[in-house]
């Protein structure tokens, strides 16, 4: 390993393997891999953690609800994350997996230190309270029913003897931390929330299960398992080598003796808490023994949601964006530049499809994408594709381009250092509108009379390929793809993730150089067609070998499929046509429970429900608004295919069907329902 350079470690949240990652866990991981790029073209040795969290109680149910093994869920869904951090062209350096054995290795050993050397630290009870399984979060310390504040769910009722870790006598240690480091939790008012949620004071945490077995046995006690975020956490440092950490210990790994502490612990806004009190808390009683700098993370980077249709983009809503359709649509430049461009990081951000072909075709085609090959073609053409050798080199200033190019690496890279993707990006393209402005004025397309003009027609040239020789290194960590071929085109030898991109200066591209083959790297997208590609796709990936279905009118929407009774009886020439009992199987249906109803805008005979189906609510749309109030749907038990493509309605999509029946002449819809209680997600057979 190279110890000369210095170090950089940063990693995203270890992501929860119960389901396919969406665009918004698809954001993180493209934010990481900016930076990580931009840090290697800055001189410096990058580890970049991801990984998938495989443990606990949701693990379990969804495994049960496919009739797999918990291995196999996660065996397979670890490896769809994989996928697609590959197709997304992540630059991960470790993938880690909570149900590794060098994982399992180290939470053992992390807990087995912090009870030898803070043994009042982790302590047992019987403890009685309510508790999300959704969100991995105590609700109340009290039996009484409550719901998740972040999810808004029934929590569940929990009593049984846990493993306790004794976060209640950190408060004073915490407080400190944040005194002292006052960006060890950015942005600033994200810190504000993380210090009065400290100040407000603290309640001893579980960190252990009986009633799971799928786990990591507790040492000496294996009737219990470890919980959620005491394992999940330390993934951040078994994924780089930790395995127990003593100062005369020869087992922890090189690579975690170099990379240890992390630099940056890169997450969404909802987990905050469990990083920035949980986690250093976990630290603190494991290493009284070292300096705070010796294994203290060095920031906590909280980033904003994802909205889509201005909720925060989730499966159990129904409002979720995939990135493989995007991707195979568009490629995978167009989504990393409309995420890091459009969304300001730190803030929440709106997604949406028709935005993002927008921005594509007016920044990556008719922007970058058109400069290069104009410019390209240009010196082909008039200069042999070579880069003209000028008697002398020429003072941007002096060319009509000012400061803009000269200082915009430097003002490009101290927006990246703060993480101000938009504002580097925003420069980055102002250069690129500077260039095409200056081939307006000097137009060299028209043809040379005499010398003096090929002269100059070399001189505006060279100029334009100098100031897109600093463009493509400085895009490069946001759009890797684009920018490594137009490197190529210019002529330039070996991967730009080698370029420095602190040492970037006009006049780097050689006189003489000779060009490669112009070829176009953002062909211009139809809009409409786009979108239908990405729609199909998704549909796809949410029903695997479904067909796209035929939209129904503004203001109708099914509430039951048309099934045929399945009979012995032969059918009539007049009747549908019977089907076997395999196909009426393939019709998911679940018990769910309404949670909310509200009436849609312009569409009289439309609600929009929320519907509990057991591991996720699902937001349906029925045409039932002039027989149903919508409140008294709420609370009501109802019926629902659960397996049927997403179909969209006044932009809202619904994915679901409530079953009903018509009764009457004029077709009332009434609701299926129970009389017994049934619980949210039960089959209806």
């Amino acid at each position: 390993m190279d110890n000369s350079r210095k170090k950089y470690y940063l990693t995203t949240p270890i992501y929860y393997a119960n389901s396919r990652p969406h665009v918004g866990s698809a954001y993180t991981t493209i934010v990481c891999d900016v930076i990580a790029r931009y840090k290697r073209m800055c001189g410096f040795d990058v580890a970049y953690l991801t990984g998938t969290d495989e443990h606990g109680v949701n693990i379990e149910r969804a495994a049960e609800k496919l009739g797999i093994s918990p291995a196999d869920l996660v065996n397979r869904n670890q490896q769809i994350f994989r996928d697609l951090w590959r197709l997304l062209g992540i630059s991960y350096t470790d993938f880690v997996r909570t149900t590794e054995p060098r994982h399992a290795v180290a939470v053992q050993n992390l807990v087995r230190r912090t009870q030898r050397v803070s043994p009042d630290a982790i302590f047992k009870r019987k403890y009685e309270g309510r508790y999300c399984v959704y969100d991995n979060l105590y609700v109340s310390d009290t039996p009484e029913p409550a719901d998740c504040q972040i999810c808004g769910r029934p929590a569940e009722l929990i009593s049984e003897e846990n493993y306790f870790f004794r976060l209640s006598a950190y408060q004073e240690k915490l407080l400190q931390l944040y005194k002292d480091q006052p960006d060890f939790v950015q942005p600033d008012f994200r810190l504000n929330e993380v210090k009065s949620f400290v100040e407000s004071g603290l309640k001893d945490l579980s960190i252990s299960r009986k009633t799971i077995k799928w786990g990591i046995p507790w040492p000496g006690d294996p009737e219990h398992v470890f919980y959620v975020w005491y394992d999940a956490l330390t993934s951040y440092m078994s994924g780089i080598g930790f395995v127990d950490g003593e100062t005369n210990s020869k087992k922890d790994s090189e690579r975690f003796k170099k990379f240890w502490p992390a630099d940056v612990h890169m997450i969404g806004k909802e987990i905050i808490r469990f990083h920035a009190v949980y986690w250093p808390a976990f630290l603190m009683a494991a290493f009284p023994d070292k300096k705070l700098s010796e294994y203290m993370p060095g920031r906590i980077q909280a980033h904003g949601w994802l909205l889509f249709e201005q909720e925060k983009m989730s499966k159990s809503k129904g409002n979720v964006a995939y990135a493989e359709p995007i991707v195979k649509a568009l490629g995978n430049d167009a989504l990393r530049y409309y995420l890091l461009r459009e969304v300001v990081f730190g803030q929440d951000g709106n997604f949406s499809k028709d935005a993002l072909i927008t921005r594509y075709n007016a920044d990556l085609a008719n922007g970058l994408g058109n400069l290069a090959s104009r410019v390209l073609a240009m010196v082909q053409q008039s200069l042999d594709g070579v880069v003209p050798v000028l008697d002398s080199v020429p003072d941007p200033a002096l060319m009509g381009f000012g400061d803009e190019v000269s200082t915009s690496p430097v003002l490009v890279r101290a927006k990246y250092e703060k993480y101000d993707f938009a504002g580097a990006l925003s420069d980055i393209w102002n250069l690129v509108a500077r260039v095409d402005l200056f081939l307006a004025e000097r137009r060299p397309w028209v043809q040379p009379n005499n010398e003096s003009e090929k002269k100059s027609r070399g001189v505006i040239l060279y100029n334009a390929l100098q100031a897109l020789y600093l463009i493509t290194p400085m895009a490069h960590p946001v759009i890797p793809d684009a920018t490594q071929k137009i490197w190529e085109q210019l002529g330039q030898p070996g991967t730009l993730a080698d370029v420095r991109i602190d040492q970037l200066q006009w006049g780097g591209l050689k006189p003489g150089t000779r060009i490669g083959k112009p070829e176009g790297v953002f062909p211009r997208a139809d809009k409409k067609e786009i979108l239908e590609r990405i729609e199909t796709m998704e549909n796809e990936i949410r029903n695997p070998g479904s067909t796209q279905p035929i939209a129904p009118s503004a203001d109708s929407a099914p509430t039951a499929p048309i099934i045929p009774a399945v009979t012995g009886a032969a059918a009539a020439p007049a009747t549908p046509a019977k089907i076997s009992i395999e196909d009426f199987a393939k019709v998911e249906l679940r018990a769910g429970v309404v949670k909310s109803a509200e009436r849609i805008q312009g569409a009289d005979k439309l609600l929009k429900l929320l519907v509990d189906i057991g591991d996720e609510v699902r937001q349906v749309l029925a045409g039932i608004a002039l027989s149903y109030a919508p409140e008294d749907l709420v609370g009501r038990k109802v019926v629902i295919v659960t397996n049927l493509a997403p179909r969209k309605m006044r932009g809202l999509e619904s994915n679901g069907m409530l079953l009903a029946a018509s009764v009457g002449p004029d077709g009332k819809p009434v609701l299926c329902t129970f009389a017994e209680d049934v619980p949210a997600g039960a089959k209806v057979k």
